[in-house]
């Protein structure tokens, strides 16, 4: 007998919505935020890293789907390249107050919906997660890719992209929990081919959703932005029609 679609599943009960971080997978995550907001589908609970991080803080902040949309779309480079010497090309100011013109919200504690950020502690070498305290710095921290950004500076810590070591942004989920996990499947450009960080999680209560060849987007290729978002949309609307056999929908 075939189980429930993931539409039935989602509608079932409170679920959390994880999503992955990826390198510029922001607008693929925002694709599939689009889909469940249309459905009325609408989680209980927000959790990721890096892009996941992103697109998550954002929504839960209170940032409709179509705001981020377009947002998102009409981001350029410069909205974002401030190079300056440091541990890392760019400085991360241009990003920051973006990110902080963007919030409805400035706290945790006024989002719609409670929401964990993974961050990696760069003194301590752990993943640390945010749940409290100024939101756009946890964006920030989270979203600070080795070699790209500058470490953030949170409570005089240096903190650096959270999927360092969680990538799936699982870990202030807590367990037991129903979670739909976006899993950016796209290889990241700072780990090698076959790392087991690229395959989705496994966990009880957990559905990886995993759009495959999803186009490759950069702060060279943000054109392919407008791609990659209709190509997570187009996944997330088939997947809600598909039954849940096992942990994982692949579209």
């Amino acid at each position: 007998m075939a189980g429930p679609t993931l539409g039935e599943w989602l509608s079932e009960g409170p679920f959390t919505l994880a999503m992955s971080s990826g390198f510029f997978g922001f607008f693929a995550h925002a694709g599939l935020i689009s889909v469940l907001e249309e459905r009325g589908l609408l989680p209980a609970r927000v959790s990721g890293s890096s892009a996941g991080a992103l697109v998550g803080g954002l929504w839960a902040a209170g940032l409709g789907a179509a705001r981020l949309e377009r947002e998102l779309l009409e981001l350029r480079r410069a909205d974002f390249w401030d190079p300056a010497p440091g541990l890392g090309l760019l400085r991360g100011r241009l990003f920051r107050a973006r990110v902080e013109a963007l919030l409805p919200v400035r706290g945790f504690d006024e989002c719609r919906v409670p929401t964990t950020l993974s961050v990696f502690d760069v003194l301590g070498r752990h993943t640390r997660v945010l749940g409290s305290g100024a939101l756009a710095p946890a964006i920030v921290a989270s979203c600070s890719l080795p070699g790209l950004f500058q470490p953030a500076w949170v409570e005089r810590r240096p903190l650096l992209d959270g999927g360092i070591l969680d990538r799936p942004g699982l870990a202030g989920v807590p367990a037991g929990t129903r979670v739909l996990h976006h899993h950016l499947a796209q290889r990241s450009p700072w780990r090698r081919p076959g790392s087991s960080a690229l395959e989705p999680p496994q966990r009880a209560g957990l559905v990886a959703l995993v759009v495959r060849d999803l186009p490759r987007v950069g702060p060279f290729r943000l054109h392919r932005g407008a791609q990659a978002f209709a190509a997570a949309r187009r996944g997330a609307e088939r997947a809600l029609g598909l039954a849940v056999v096992g942990d994982r929908i692949e579209v």
